[in-house]
C-alpha cells in the first residue's frame, strides 16, 4: 500500500523542479535570445546535471528504503549491482588512452585529464551499447526456445 504522504511529497517536489526548469529555459531564452550565450547554456547544463544527480540519488535511496523495509536480502543484489557498476567504469577508465585530440581547433586544448574522462565515457557508451545489442539477441533466442518447447 502507498504511503499518501510519500505521494503527496512526490508531487510537490515534482512540481518544483518543473517550475524551477521552466522558470531558467525562459530565462535564458528571452536574456541571451537563444543565441547560445555561454552563460545562458552553462546554467541549463548545470541545472541538466543538478536534475540528474537529484534523479539518481532519489532513486538510490527511495529503491534502498524500499527494499530494506520489504525484502532485506535484496540489499545484497543491490550491492552486487552497484560494485558491477564501479567494476565496469573503472575498467572503462584504464582502457581510456586519453590520446590528445587530432584537429582540434579550438582556443584552448583539452587538459589531459580531460581527454582521459572523455575517453572513459566513449569506452562506457561502447561497452553498455554492445551490452544493449547481445541483451536484446540473447532475450530473443531465449524466448524463442522457450516458447518452442510449450
Amino acid at each position: 500500500m502507498e504511503n499518501p504522504l510519500y505521494a503527496k511529497i512526490f508531487k510537490w517536489v515534482s512540481w518544483a523542479l518543473l517550475i524551477i526548469s521552466v522558470v531558467l529555459a525562459v530565462w535564458a531564452f528571452t536574456r541571451f535570445g537563444g543565441s547560445g550565450e555561454g552563460a545562458a547554456v552553462d546554467t541549463l547544463l548545470y541545472w541538466a546535471y543538478a536534475m540528474l544527480a537529484i534523479a539518481l540519488v532519489a532513486v538510490l535511496c527511495v529503491g534502498l528504503y524500499i527494499s530494506a523495509k520489504t525484502d532485506p536480502k535484496s540489499l545484497v543484489r543491490i550491492g552486487i549491482g552497484l560494485g558491477g557498476a564501479v567494476v565496469l567504469c573503472l575498467v572503462a577508465y584504464f582502457l581510456a588512452s586519453g590520446a590528445p585530440a587530432i584537429g582540434f581547433t579550438g582556443a584552448t586544448p583539452p587538459t589531459a585529464s580531460e581527454l582521459k574522462l572523455t575517453d572513459t565515457v566513449l569506452n562506457l557508451t561502447y561497452i553498455l551499447g554492445g551490452a544493449a545489442v547481445v541483451a536484446i539477441i540473447v532475450g530473443e533466442v531465449i524466448s524463442a526456445i522457450r516458447t518452442k518447447k510449450a
